[in-house]
């Protein structure tokens, strides 16, 4: 008998929790009957009242809810790794709380894992959203796809459906600072996509700001791409190149005008231009830097409060 582990990541999602839940255990009906079912809800440190939301559907659904309460908020992708490691089943997918992802998708993904797809992408091929966060979102995974890993899907993707092979293989990697989903694809398992739409969210606030986005950005960038360091290099040596003609320009000016006077502005353009490149060269290699440091330090990628029920 098979075993599905649906892992859900919770920050503030108090008011989606019952419908989450409900339209989860109604899902299972999509399914072959032999398949039993996990719900492994990982509340990252919420602030208001997930915690007894999701204690509330597990008296409502015992056998199926398993909640870990991690210590303070670390991020959703740290979160889903918490939910990889207590998981238990034969397969895994990941789903969001506010239930922008069709759950009835998985039936399907469920028929391609049974054939030996050991990764099953959703496939964000549109949005029931607009306006600017969806551009942003578009730009983010173009740029992904054309600096970092072209082998990922267009549209993005955060809704998977695989083996517990991959989940094996991601919890070994104790990746930092890096997107889960991406890694997945890394690992270079052959996947299947199956496109959807994207729902508008119709229950509480995203939390998911525009800084979070910028981090998730750099992070995911500097952990598949050479790119940045690259640039530089190629910057460098353009500047290298372009100092070599002007310094021969100036020299053959000075030969031919002995008196004209030195150009100030000239100089003080040159300096504040090769201060500026130093300066975003020294940003980009200390973003390395501090990556190196903190996997060096082997801290927790996440703490776990409680569980329940205990184990």
């Amino acid at each position: 008998m098979p075993r599905l582990s649906v892992i859900i990541p919770c920050y503030f999602n108090e008011d989606n929790i019952p419908v989450t839940a409900r339209e989860l255990v109604a899902n299972e009906a999509n399914f072959p009957p032999d398949v039993t079912f996990e719900y492994v809800f990982v509340n990252d440190g919420s602030g208001d009242d997930t915690l007894g939301a999701l204690r509330r559907a597990q008296d409502a659904y015992p056998s199926r809810i398993r909640i870990v309460d991690l210590a303070g908020n670390v991020g959703s992708y740290n979160a889903i790794v918490a939910g990889m490691a207590h998981a238990t089943g034969d397969c895994l997918a990941i789903i969001t709380a506010d239930m922008q992802d069709p759950p009835e998708l998985m039936a399907q993904m469920y028929s391609h894992w049974k054939h030996g797809f050991k990764l099953v992408i959703g496939n964000r091929q549109n949005r029931e959203e607009t306006g600017l966060a969806v551009t942003m979102a578009k730009f983010f995974h173009w740029l992904m796809k054309n600096l970092a890993l072209r082998n990922i899907p267009d549209g993005g993707f955060d809704f998977v459906f695989f083996d517990r092979q991959v989940a094996t293989e991601i919890l070994k990697l104790h990746e930092r600072n890096t997107n889960v989903f991406y890694l997945m694809v890394w690992l270079g398992f052959a996947y299947v996509t199956i496109p959807y739409t994207r729902r508008k969210r119709q229950i509480g606030k995203s939390r998911w700001t525009l800084s979070k986005k910028v981090k998730l950005l750099v992070d995911s960038l500097l952990a598949f791409s050479f790119v940045p360091i690259r640039a530089i290099s190629v910057l460098g040596l353009g500047l290298g190149i372009t100092a070599l003609f002007y310094g021969l320009y100036v020299i053959g000016l000075k030969i031919t005008h002995p008196n004209e006077p030195a150009g100030w502005t000239t100089l003080m353009v040159v300096l504040l231009f090769v201060s500026a490149f130093q300066m975003v060269a020294l940003g980009v290699i200390g973003e390395y830097v501090w990556r190196g440091l903190d996997a060096a330090r082997q801290r927790p990628l996440y703490v776990v409060k409680d569980l329940y029920p205990e184990t």
